[in-house]
């Protein structure tokens, strides 16, 4: 394998990804109307994208809401990421709680939809 990234589907390409460079900490290494690659220092090869849902290239059955996937960042406060999140624009989920497995997590919805765990370890 040569590259894996995961691209979240949107109406708004730019603000979305002003959403994850404000919470997470993301700069964008590629930006365009219709597409942005956000990457951060602390992980050099890995790569997120922002891709607006009715490009040419998304297939039209692409397009409508998916459900069934969630995105975990493991970051160093989950408590304080999860505060910023809603900030940003983020629905709360599941405030910070106590994970069986030695984590604290949160989840929140971002602005597209997209359901995101907010995990740290203690």
């Amino acid at each position: 394998m040569n590259r894996l990234f995961c691209n979240i589907l949107t109406d708004d390409v730019d603000g979305l990804a002003g959403f994850y460079e404000a919470v997470f900490g993301m700069t964008r290494h590629f930006d365009s109307d219709w597409f942005v690659i956000l990457v951060h220092a602390d992980m050099p090869g890995q790569e997120f994208g922002i891709l607006k849902k009715d490009a040419d290239i998304v297939p039209g059955e692409a397009r409508t809401a998916f459900g069934g996937a969630m995105i975990t960042f493991v970051v160093g406060d989950s408590a304080a990421t999860y505060d910023k999140a809603l900030a940003a624009g983020a629905r709360s989920i599941e405030a910070p709680k106590m994970m069986p497995y030695g984590q604290q997590r949160a989840l929140v919805r971002d602005p597209a939809g997209t359901l995101i765990d907010i995990s740290a370890p203690v």
